[in-house]
């Protein structure tokens, strides 16, 4: 199966320092997959390699010969994926800025029948959990329904190293077995949902729209 984890953060200076705490926590979700369930791909979406331009116009909205290539390229990975690891830090009692500008640039039918993770972190004590509030809403609506076991990271900085393996190794094992309560439930929904997608194009029973929002509307609320 492919799995995509989504870094939420853009910033590259602190504060909090040390920098990008986002990468170590995306990178200790990809080691535990890697470790866990061998024979999967495994890729981090980082922000910082994908030019979305300066004013914002989501993949959907060109005409399909005028689509930048980096919003091709990520709606192909997209659209393979079987699930995604979603990892934000919290701005202001919500998701960070920079995850729901990438996601909101791709359709939810890219996303659609298939299981996501919410995993927050922070410098500080609350592990970014109330950025999951938020996270759960905006996932639903993208259609990769989040599994109901979340990974909330206090103080991150003290707990991984760059590398995404735990600062102190004694604590390995401890920290595998917490992040593996919710990395496995995603798991179990993706193998689930593949291979039902297999048997049955979720498209053919639940259509989306291609045209106008207006197409899923009530009767008589054109």
């Amino acid at each position: 199966m492919n799995i995509l984890i989504f870094l939420g953060s853009s910033r590259t200076s602190g504060p909090p320092r040390p920098k990008r705490l986002g990468e170590r926590v995306s990178l200790a979700c990809s080691l535990l997959l890697n470790k866990a369930f061998p024979g999967n791909t495994i890729e981090i979406i980082d922000p910082l390699d994908y030019d979305t331009g300066g004013v914002f116009k989501p993949e959907f909205a060109y005409s399909r010969r005028q689509v930048p290539q980096d919003l091709e390229s990520l709606a192909t990975k997209i659209r393979n994926a079987d699930a995604y690891v979603m990892v934000s830090p919290e701005y202001n009692h919500s998701m960070s800025p920079a995850l729901a500008h990438l996601l909101n640039h791709f359709g939810s039918s890219l996303f659609s029948f298939k299981p996501s993770a919410i995993v927050t972190y922070s410098a500080g004590q609350w592990g970014g959990a109330r950025a999951a509030v938020s996270m759960r809403t905006f996932l639903s609506e993208l259609g990769c329904l989040p599994v109901s076991a979340m990974i909330h990271l206090p103080c991150v900085q003290d707990v991984f190293e760059e590398t995404g393996h735990t600062i102190n190794p004694e604590d390995q094992a401890q920290w595998d077995d917490y992040l593996y309560r919710t990395l496995a439930q995603l798991m179990w929904w993706a193998q689930a949902s593949q291979q039902q997608r297999e048997q049955v194009d979720p498209l053919t029973i639940s259509k989306a729209f291609k045209d106008s929002p207006s197409q899923r509307n009530a009767p008589g609320r054109d």
